[in-house]
């Protein structure tokens, strides 16, 4: 099984690391990359891949995982 991790970065993407194959709502796959950027603050002009836009618009992320907010 191929290893992939997913990290947050401070106020910034999610950096996801591993051969993973993405695909968008309309089941279209974008290329299978060994390490994308992923856009976690809705602005990216390049969705679903960051492009840097975070840092202009002071986006501030959640510090932690808060597992009392999971969805049931």
């Amino acid at each position: 099984m191929a290893e992939v991790t997913i990290e947050t970065i401070k106020n910034g993407p999610y950096i996801v690391k591993g051969a993973v194959e993405l695909i968008d709502a309309d089941g279209n796959a974008f290329p299978v990359e060994k390490r994308m950027a992923l856009c976690r603050c809705g602005a990216s002009t390049t969705k679903p891949f960051c492009d840097g836009t975070h840092s202009k618009i002071g986006f501030k992320a959640a510090e932690k995982a808060v597992p009392e907010s999971a969805e049931s």
